[in-house]
This record gives C-alpha cells, structure tokens and sequence, in this order.
C-alpha cells in the first residue's frame, strides 16, 4: 500500500520561492495564479498525489508547510 498525505499551506506567509517545488517527487506543488496580501505569487497544492514524504516542509524557508500523514493499517 502506497504511503498517503495531505500538506495546509500558509498562503499568507507564504513568499513563493518555489524551492519546494523541486522538492515533490510527486509534483503535488505549483505556482498559484493569484497573490496573497503581501504580493507574492505562493504555493498551492494541485492534486492528491502527496505521499507525506515531507520534503517540501523541510526545505522551507519560512516554515509555512504543514505535512500530514494517514496512518498505515496494522495487520
């Protein structure tokens, strides 16, 4: 069975640096079309491929990834 995770992006914080981009392996991540208060263009999730690996929370500069992962089924 396939690891599954979700990621909450702080859209405010958010600068939209992109390093987290080449991070997913799963290419969960792009550039959105709108900017937040501040004027950046930020990230935003644009499927359900994210497995929780977490490679896009720890390259963050500015801590604004927050990474959830499903507990596997025991047995």
């Amino acid at each position: 069975m396939a690891a599954k995770g979700d990621i909450i992006i702080d859209i405010e914080k958010c600068k939209g640096c992109q390093v987290c981009l080449d991070a997913c392996p799963k290419d969960v991540l792009s550039v959105s079309r709108t900017v937040n208060a501040k004027g950046y263009q930020y990230i935003v999730k644009v499927n359900s491929d994210c497995t929780g690996c977490a490679n896009c929370a720890i390259v963050c500069p500015d801590a604004v990834i927050t990474v959830y992962r499903e507990k596997e089924p025991v047995g």
